[in-house]
């Protein structure tokens, strides 16, 4: 009787341990509360930027468009004197205008959105030049300034601005336009002879006879930058 009672009691104590297993109290896990914090969003800096110029003078005008607080004085004036330096600039475009502008307006913590405005229209650009020499007379005379327009639009006949790779700029009448290039010609077909004098170490005088011929040439058509308009 008691070897049974001790085997039972055995499997009863080895239940009971197997009932433990399953009865342990799960443990508890405090979870922090969250806090949610709503923080205002900050309306971004716009300003509408209008950029007039007629070639020889530029000014600029802003607008807010979003934001807060006054448009900076200084972002202005930085703008108005890259604004007149892309003008008389021969290698400027207005996309390249607007670009530069927006960097300035980004420097300032805006974003600019820029129109350009000329005697020619909406995002047309000029370009002041002045004339040198008489190759272009009867039609242009020897420092006469003139205003062209920044364009890759031209035809026979137009005057433009055009890049030379050994005088730099110069103006010309378009002659023939043929295969990506251009032929300019200047306006003054005259022949100059001009004889000069040189005395040798000896004594001797040497004559030299230099004939001065219109100045004719074929050019890239991309070199042509803009068109004479005044």
């Amino acid at each position: 009787m008691s070897i049974k009672t001790i085997l039972i009691g055995a499997v009863i104590i080895t239940a009971a341990a197997v009932s433990l297993v399953f009865l342990m109290p799960q443990s508890h896990v405090e979870v922090a509360p969250v806090k949610q914090t709503i923080e205002s969003v900050a309306k971004p800096n716009v300003v509408n930027i209008t950029v007039k110029t007629d070639g020889e003078s530029t000014g600029i005008t802003a607008t807010p468009v979003s934001g807060s607080g006054k448009i900076p004085d200084a972002m202005i004036k930085e703008m108005r004197h890259k604004a007149s330096a892309d003008v008389l600039s021969d290698k400027s475009t207005v996309t390249s205008l607007k670009a530069n502008i927006n960097v300035i307006a980004q420097k300032y913590n805006y974003t600019a959105h820029v129109t350009l405005t000329s005697q020619f229209g909406t995002d047309k650009l000029p370009f002041p030049a002045t004339v040198s020499g008489d190759s272009m007379l009867p039609t242009l005379k020897d420092d006469q300034n003139v205003i062209g327009l920044k364009t890759t639009s031209f035809k026979v006949g137009d005057i433009v601005i055009a890049h030379h790779s050994g005088y730099g700029l110069i103006i010309k009448r378009v002659a023939s336009i043929s295969d990506g290039k251009v032929f300019l010609k200047s306006d003054n077909r005259n022949v100059e002879i001009i004889n000069s004098e040189k005395t040798l170490s000896d004594g001797a005088v040497e004559i030299e006879t230099v004939e001065k011929t219109p100045f004719d040439t074929w050019q890239p058509k991309k070199n042509a930058i803009a068109v004479v308009k005044s």
